[in-house]
């Protein structure tokens, strides 16, 4: 089906160079060809082709609690209790209709909706929920969130409500804790082993639960025949074709061959919009995670924080927006703040640390005031065991993300001239990955936490409790850094202090962060939504912000799945969830 593609892909990055309308005429020729290819297919509207995760082929695991599931897994087949909305920053009530806490922070009660089905018509139970607390208690492994880490207990004290006592108050867990994903008691307490489960044929409640088709190019999520939301989804199904990189799946976006893309698209503008701009459109808020050069601060040098500013100085983030980026997003200032934190933004601390501002005669200066030594160009440090060595680096990267390689390079390009040799290493995600959990790597382009809370953010960024050994798993703590002076403030924002203003303990974690530059903040990650509207409608737009356009927010695409229909439908007046 993706025949054109491949004549195409060799020759990409040229035609994005060509002049707008050669280039133009080359993807309509292309477009019609894909066009005549199509014309057997599903009626148009019916099914909505979607990029997300590059893969050269897909592998069927649809374990809701697995890092490896396909995506869509928690926002298509299965379901929270509540969803946050980053865009409108507020929770909006789903399986769940409501939430309350107790005067300490201390339980925390959820009101769970009636008349859910599991997408083989049984009933959703509160014994469900309960269940799909309990199950991570019983398999740790499963509990990436650390949930058990702040709960005592769940249980049912009243009709349709459930109960989580908490070991201590935590008003910030109030949003991992909302977004916990229910499934079926009935199923999976059957199950020997759900650690390695994939969960080939998924049972949930969520809008799409059929696994129609599935071959290693592409596979298909059909429509819940037992969907709880009335008349909804208006669509039939989703269809994910396989790319092995952001090119690849770009070409199926700009030639029509997929319609909702999380991609980065260069030149976004000339390239998919300018084709056809009635139906085309994009929206990037930098409502996404903050993108880190993340140090390794286990190792030397980088466990001495006037290297790690030095290194941050030494950037030019300007250019790095400019060339890897497209101008799409802006230079990280030293609060660490994405726009999603825009409201607890400190302006001060911003102008009071200047360290993410290009400035290479500091640099050196700090370089050599964190005792390292310059001979012929060259910086040398001392290591652990206290032999000096020259320092080299390499920058760990995906393959395949190319607007982060481009960053990578530009990076390494900047420390070399610096008198640092740097290079950049790309590998799969699953490799990346893995040195980045066990701290196997110097330094790498990776996020930092975007929860909704900003307790979340620094906690994992300053907290001594999310630190691991070097060859130990981290959920996100990659550059493995811990603060007592942070922790103090951690706990005082834990606790839902009233004695200080969320606003005032948010501050002071940005002016320890700038203290301390546990992570070198690069820019924040634009929240990257393209789609062609041709046969679908009724996606968030900057007109219309409901929720992001990206399809990589799980489980916020349950709203866009709310509201898509097929072009020549109508849209429904329906009540709010």
């Amino acid at each position: 089906m993706f025949y054109p593609l491949k004549i195409l892909q060799s020759t990409y990055k040229q035609f994005a160079d060509l002049p707008s309308k050669l280039f133009v005429l080359i993807l309509v020729i292309f477009g019609l060809c894909i066009a005549c290819k199509r014309e057997h297919d599903e009626p148009p509207g019916n099914v909505l082709t979607i990029s997300v995760e590059q893969h050269s082929s897909w592998i069927r695991n649809f374990n809701p609690f697995s890092p490896n599931a396909r995506r869509f897994t928690r926002a298509g087949i299965y379901e929270p209790l509540m969803i946050y909305n980053s865009i409108r920053a507020e929770l909006v009530p789903w399986l769940a209709t409501k939430y309350q806490w107790n005067h300490d922070y201390t339980e925390l009660t959820f009101t769970i909706r009636k008349g859910v089905l599991f997408s083989n018509g049984e009933q959703l139970t509160i014994e469900d929920v309960v269940f799909s607390f309990e199950l991570l208690k019983s398999y740790p492994a499963l509990d990436t969130g650390g949930l058990w880490s702040v709960i005592r207990q769940v249980e049912s004290r009243q009709a349709q409500q459930v109960t989580l006592t908490l070991i201590e108050p935590f008003q910030p867990k109030l949003f991992d804790l909302a977004q916990h994903i229910v499934v079926p008691k009935s199923i999976w307490s059957q199950i020997k082993d759900p650690i390695a489960f994939t969960n080939p044929h998924p049972i949930g409640t969520g809008p799409f639960t059929e696994v129609s088709v599935f071959r290693a190019q592409v596979f298909e999520l059909g429509k819940n025949p037992h969907y709880w939301r009335k008349g909804k989804p208006k669509i039939q199904a989703l269809r994910f074709p396989a790319f092995p990189s952001n090119d690849q799946a770009n070409l199926a976006l700009v030639t029509g061959d997929v319609e909702w893309a999380g991609n980065f698209v260069p030149a976004i503008e000339r390239t998919f919009v300018d084709p056809d701009r009635k139906h085309r459109q994009y929206w990037f808020p930098l409502v996404g995670s903050m993108v880190n050069l993340v140090p390794n601060t286990l190792k030397a040098p980088f466990n001495q924080t006037k290297v790690r500013q030095a290194l941050s100085q030494a950037i030019n983030r300007d250019k790095i927006v400019e060339i890897a980026m497209y101008g799409y997003t802006r230079p990280a200032d030293s609060t660490g703040l994405s726009d999603g934190f825009s409201r607890f933004h400190d302006q001060q601390v911003s102008q009071d640390f200047t360290w993410t501002q290009y400035d290479v005669n500091r640099a050196n200066a700090l370089l050599k005031e964190a005792g390292l030594e310059k001979k012929q160009g060259q910086w040398f440090y001392q290591d652990e065991q206290g032999s000096i060595l020259p320092l080299n680096l390499t920058i760990d990267v995906v393959s395949g993300w190319s607007d982060w390689v481009r960053a990578a390079q530009v990076i390494a390009h900047h420390l070399t001239d610096l008198g640092i040799p740097t290079k950049v290493r790309t590998s799969e995600f699953s490799s990346w990955f893995d040195r980045l959990q066990k701290g196997s790597f110097q330094l790498a382009i990776a996020w930092a936490d975007d929860r909704s809370s900003p307790y979340e953010y620094y906690r994992w960024l300053l907290g001594s409790d999310t630190v691991k050994a070097l060859g130990e798993s981290t959920a996100g703590n990659f550059h493995r850094f811990g603060d007592s002076t942070a922790d103090q403030i951690l706990a005082k924002l834990k606790r839902g202090s009233r004695q200080q203003n969320e606003h005032d303990l948010v501050k002071q974690l940005q002016r320890r962060y700038a203290e301390l530059t546990p992570a070198i903040p690069l820019f924040p990650n634009p929240q990257w939504g393209a789609v062609n509207t041709k046969n679908i409608v009724g996606f968030p737009s900057q007109k219309h912000p409901y929720a992001p356009l990206s399809p990589n927010r799980e489980p916020e695409c349950l709203l866009v799945f709310d509201q898509i229909r097929p072009r020549l439908s109508k849209p429904q007046q329906g009540a709010k969830p």
